[in-house]
């Protein structure tokens, strides 16, 4: 296929797109309100733009791979708008959500073929780190988290030698009780500090393994800092003031907790390079 018939293929899919923009225009519209409006997922409100960077990036392998259009890609987004309609149905947004990556998916496989959906397949996947999980998984997830959390501040406040006394997810101390709440779960830190790490690896790490660990580090290091932000509450309250440790220290401490994560990540990863062989390290080095 020459690069005017690929030139044709990419107009057919941008108009097909806009259709599909128009088609999918609630399912965006709740979805950029949800980005906007819930701080787990704020994070979604960069990775479009993360996607668009990730395939420019590609522009040329894909302009000189020759498209082999799919006939299965039909099927796929066939199947999607099934997915669609059923979400509007159940009133189901993760269905719906979903679908729109799978049609998009799809769109790419039916005009171009298996090997720019392969090239294509990391910066769509993304996309579905910035989607909030149905509220019955949601809930499910942040409960444990709670009481986690909540263990590990008590653990950290007796070592501080200050006077606590845990109830489930209800930590009393002697001048005020707190209770750490679904929003002080870790849960979204853990899923803004996945989504980085994620890019991270992409960027400046090539062993799959190392990637992969990496990820994996990336709920025990949540935990572990949400379990210091909690603390930290709980010291200000008891050796300072209990209205130190609500307003701007509350929301502040957040960020603070989020680059202690992060950096003990960046030190995971360095640590990871003193396993790799001589070999590998003399041939990294001489590519360098």
């Amino acid at each position: 296929m020459g690069l005017g018939s690929l030139a044709k293929q990419y107009y057919k899919a941008l108009i097909i797109g806009a259709g599909v923009a128009v088609l999918y225009s609630e399912v965006l519209r709740e979805l950029a309100f949800d980005w906007w409006n819930n701080p787990d997922y704020s994070h979604g409100l960069l990775l479009p733009f993360v996607t668009l960077y990730l395939i420019w990036q590609k522009k040329g392998k894909l302009a000189g791979s020759p498209a082999a259009p799919s006939k299965f890609g039909l099927m796929v987004m066939l199947g999607s708008l099934g997915l669609l309609f059923a979400g509007h149905l159940g009133a189901e947004f993760f269905i719906s959500r979903v679908s729109l990556l799978l049609f998009l998916g799809g769109l790419v496989l039916f005009f171009f073929g298996w090997k720019h959906l392969r090239m294509v397949s990391f910066p769509l996947g993304l996309l579905f780190l910035a989607i909030p999980l149905p509220a019955v998984i949601f809930y499910q997830l942040t409960f444990p988290l709670q009481l986690i959390a909540s263990q590990l501040a008590t653990f950290f406040l007796e070592t501080s030698m200050v006077p606590v006394l845990r109830e489930g997810n209800v930590i009393v101390l002697p001048n005020i009780t707190m209770e750490v709440a679904e929003a002080c779960s870790g849960i979204r830190s853990l899923f803004s500090l996945m989504t980085l790490t994620i890019l991270y690896g992409y960027f400046l790490e090539g062993r799959t393994s190392f990637r992969l660990i990496l990820i994996g580090m990336t709920v025990p290091l949540a935990l572990f800092t949400n379990g210091l932000r909690i603390t930290g509450t709980g010291i200000l309250t008891q050796y300072v003031n209990p209205a130190a440790a609500e307003g701007f220290f509350h929301s502040f401490s957040g960020w603070i907790v989020f680059l202690i994560a992060f950096a003990l990540l960046f030190v995971i990863h360095r640590g990871l390079h003193l396993f790799k062989s001589p070999e590998r390290k003399e041939d990294e080095a001489l590519a360098s």
